[in-house]
């Protein structure tokens, strides 16, 4: 046990760092079984993609996986959802308001550059 009020605080910190930690692993564990569950039963299969995407995203945004290894797991997805026949997880277009056109703008005169004064001799 440490003794220093510093090591103590380092310890507390610690082992809620590694809580947190061991929840976003195990909810990417979680996530992709399911996902590979539901490649076995063909039901559900871009659902299970998305979320276990998600889940890998969380991980890396939290720092406990590499983003290059999140690319290629999130990679391997993708590819062995597309050999099951499952159709791409379409990603989600945002909601706008349809957009006013602009005024087409006019060409603007560019001022003549300054001429510089003649030299005196």
């Amino acid at each position: 046990m440490p003794i220093i009020k510093s090591a103590k605080k380092r310890v507390r910190v610690a082992s809620k760092a590694t809580a947190r930690n061991t929840k976003t692993k195990r909810n990417f564990r979680t996530a992709i079984k399911d996902f590979q569950a539901a490649l076995t039963s063909g039901k559900d299969v871009s659902k299970k993609q998305s979320q276990a995407q998600s889940s890998i995203d969380t991980a890396v945004k939290k720092g406990v996986m590499h983003k290059n290894k999140a690319a290629r797991k999130k990679s391997q997805l993708a590819k062995a959802a597309k050999a099951s026949g499952a159709k791409p997880v379409a990603k989600k277009a945002a909601a706008k308001a349809p957009a006013k056109k602009a005024a087409p703008k006019k060409p603007v005169a560019k001022k003549p550059a300054a001429k510089k004064p003649a030299t005196k001799k």
